[in-house]
């Protein structure tokens, strides 16, 4: 078993239900699921749309890395996710940010997540479930990647 970190988040419909049926549902692929705190984040990219609720869970799976991504493209199509354009809006969103110290470069699957290092609103909800993490590529933990951080986009914590 593979200790696995990944992001969700939601920006249309019930964002906070979306979250919680993809996690729900993961959790048939990955075992011992701790969860962060809800974060409410502003868009990135396109910011003419609504805010976000971001989410990390970390866990333990089975599955290849390929396995896990296109069981996670499923579940983004069961909780209801409409493709709309790029950085738009979102109904679930689920990506791989860390895949133990696993480095995946192909173009469709990125592992770590690109650009982790500058994402608060990745980074913050790991700091959360693991911020000494060691992040594989830049040898830097969680807690150093969000300190060196300039630009935030957190606007408020849910429990």
């Amino acid at each position: 078993m593979e200790k696995i970190f990944l992001g969700l988040g939601s920006n249309v419909g019930n964002k906070r239900r979306n979250i919680d049926t993809a996690i729900q549902m993961l959790s048939n692929y990955v075992k011992d699921i701790k969860k962060s705190y809800y974060y409410l984040t502003r868009a990135v990219g396109y910011t003419e749309q609504d805010d976000f609720i971001n989410i990390a869970i970390s866990g333990y799976t089975e599955l290849t890395p390929e396995a896990l991504f296109k069981r996670i493209k499923e579940i983004e199509k069961e909780v209801g996710r409409i493709e709309r354009f790029h950085w738009g809006p979102r109904e679930v969103d689920i990506d791989i940010l860390f895949y133990g110290d696993q480095i995946i470069t192909r173009p469709e699957l990125k592992i770590p997540h690109p650009r982790i290092q500058e994402r608060d609103f990745v980074l913050q909800p790991l700091l959360d479930l693991d911020p000494e993490f060691i992040h594989p590529v830049l040898k830097k933990s969680v807690k150093e990647l969000f300190e060196e951080l300039e630009n935030f986009s957190i606007f408020g914590c849910l429990k």
